[in-house]
């Protein structure tokens, strides 16, 4: 049970739900325990001994404990819900906070259908069992105990032959079924993860899908998670028929064995005719409960199986995290130093190595090189996605690990390649960084990124609602977009991660002349693959396998022999033939 007492943080505030709805129950079951000893007593007392003017008087206090046992049993069920809501509340909340603060290493490895079915699925198995579990397996516990009891009041030889034969294989039965079961229910977890990821990825990469005709390959790849699914449940199916009729069958026997002795001790006179009316229906009463006590087993099971999976979230250590005495990064000028900054992201091989350089406040310095040069890294260091392996990043002299996370990334503005829109009006996207700016510097900042006129050109202009992911604006808008909610944020450090990447030409150098003012006064990290784009920065940081390989400006790095030339040369050497044809034809 360690499972329910490492989650006890989060049921225990609201026990007095829980108790209530388990004190409703204990009232259910002693009304359901009076209920045969009226019986016994109206047979008995009343029938048998020709008293019959009893009758309405005993059938009326049978109806009113049985209106009291069903509003027992409505309130119990009502407070149970409650005590498992307001429980998955708290849980749900605290998992949500948790996928927040993880460090990005987290999500390089985390699928996101995975984490949906966790924070869905498994959180409702885990309220089932909050709600009705609990409550019902006490409920089997206080209806065996205390209707062996009262059995034992009318009978104690019919209790001990009825109940002793069958309770140690029924709950031998039990235990058998739980310890199979648990393992079970454990993979249909994991195969309904597994499927709602296929699901995910399908429809987020649809276009890729249909572009590439590929839609039977993934309608295949779903089956096969489809089937794996199946099979995990048919495997579970298999334990419930083999082990619940076999719990039936022995609840059964006792009421067989019950009736065959008993008939034969009224017939004996050692138990009255009421008697063993009474006896049969607390013996229904205790069989009923212990027949459901595999399918309590089973939601107990499943309960576990999922809060085993909510706890490796819960459990996922933070690695970005804030010292205890963290400052708030305040008076912010821009300088940002890189000292000796070697980083691993897994395995031996660094990601960076022994990187060296300073960008004073409001330069530019560009990034150029291979992918998987490590030039992405320096930009997501800067930010602290990760923390350095080795060395340190400040900014304006502050390491980065000593600076609270929000005052450091409130002063970053970043565009990412991946551009990322959210299913929102396209004002509410520009302003994600600063929701309470103003309309006027909406429209500055799209007019700075170029994006005003086409925003203007939409059916709800600033007001339109953009499709998940941004699906319905080309690749040039959402990236215009990007740029102008890093621009609305008014950073003092701005990053932009091979921004232009996606659109054309034209677009870009309008882009780029727009960006000349908004870079004034802001540090500027470009990444780029064109030299266009980089060849005006203050200094250029040429990076290959992790390491800084050349550094300078545009002019100085074409009259050295190295990576930045070649790079030169081969873009700009179809201009050069073009030009060489031309002067030919002049010629």
């Amino acid at each position: 049970m360690d499972v329910f007492r490492r989650l006890k943080p989060f049921y225990w505030p609201h026990k007095r739900w829980g108790m209530l709805s388990v004190f409703l129950l204990i009232g259910v079951t002693a009304l359901s325990l009076v209920q045969p000893m009226l019986l016994q007593f109206l047979i008995d007392d009343i029938v048998i001994a020709g008293r019959y003017e009893w009758i309405p008087h005993v059938s009326i206090g049978i109806l009113c404990i049985a209106g009291v046992r069903s509003i027992c049993r409505y309130y119990h069920q009502y407070t149970g819900h409650l005590f498992g809501i307001a429980s998955v509340y708290d849980l749900r909340t605290a998992l949500y906070d948790k996928l927040q603060g993880l460090s990005f290493s987290y999500y390089d490895n985390a699928k996101t259908g995975d984490l949906m079915a966790r924070l869905t699925g498994d959180v409702e198995a885990f309220r089932m069992f909050l709600s009705f579990g609990i409550a019902q397996l006490l409920n089997i516990v206080l209806m065996v105990v205390l209707g062996m009891v009262v059995l034992g009041t009318i009978n104690v030889e019919l209790t001990l032959i009825t109940l002793a034969v069958t309770m140690p294989l029924l709950a031998f039965v039990s235990i058998r079924f739980d310890s199979a079961a648990h393992p079970a229910f454990s993979n249909i977890r994991k195969a309904i993860a597994r499927m709602s990821t296929r699901v995910q990825e399908n429809i987020t990469g649809v276009r890729t899908v249909k572009s590439f005709s590929r839609e039977a390959h993934e309608i295949d790849k779903f089956a096969t998670s489809n089937d794996d699914y199946m099979d995990t449940h048919l495997r579970a199916a298999r334990l419930w028929s083999k082990y619940f009729p076999l719990m039936e069958t022995l609840g059964n026997l006792s009421l067989v064995i019950m009736l065959g002795y008993g008939g034969f001790l009224v017939i004996q006179g050692k138990l009255t005719p009421g008697g063993l009316a009474a006896f049969f229906t607390l013996t229904s009463f205790i069989v009923g409960p212990l027949q459901a006590l595999g399918f309590q087993i089973n939601n107990l099971t499943q309960a576990k199986a999922a809060g085993e999976r909510l706890m490796e979230i819960l459990d996922t250590p933070q690695h970005v995290r804030e010292k205890p005495n963290a400052k708030d990064l305040t008076d912010v000028k821009g300088r940002v130093q890189f000292e000796g900054v070697t980083f691993h992201y897994r395995g031996n091989v660094p990601a960076l190595y022994n990187v060296h350089f300073e960008a004073k406040p409001g330069s530019v310095i560009a990034l150029l090189g291979a992918t998987g040069s490590g030039k992405s890294t320096v930009v997501q260091l800067i930010m602290r996605s990760y923390d350095v392996t080795k060395g340190k990043v400040t900014v304006d002299g502050n390491d980065v690990r000593d600076l609270t996370l929000k005052s450091l990334r409130r002063h970053i503005g970043i565009v990412f390649q991946d551009t990322f829109l959210f299913s929102a009006s396209i004002r509410d996207n520009i302003a994600y960084g600063n929701h309470e700016a103003p309309m006027e510097h909406v429209v500055r900042a799209a007019k700075i990124a170029q994006a005003h006129d086409f925003i203007m050109e939409m059916p709800e202009q600033y007001d339109t609602v953009v499709g998940e992911r941004g699906l319905g604006l080309s690749g040039g808008q959402k990236q215009r977009i990007a740029i102008a909610r890093a621009i609305l944020t008014d950073p003092r450090i701005l990053i932009l991660d091979d921004a232009t990447s996606a659109v054309d030409m034209e677009t870009e150098i309008s882009i780029r002349e727009a960006l000349r003012s908004a870079m004034k006064g802001r540090t500027t990290f470009m990444i780029a693959h064109r030299i266009s784009t980089l060849k005006s920065a203050d200094e250029i940081l040429v990076m290959d396998q992790g390491r800084i390989v050349q550094r300078g400006r545009h002019e100085d790095l074409l009259q050295q022999r190295g990576p930045y030339r070649r790079i030169f040369d081969v873009q700009f050497s179809d201009q050069r033939e073009v030009l060489q044809e031309m002067e030919r034809m002049r010629a």
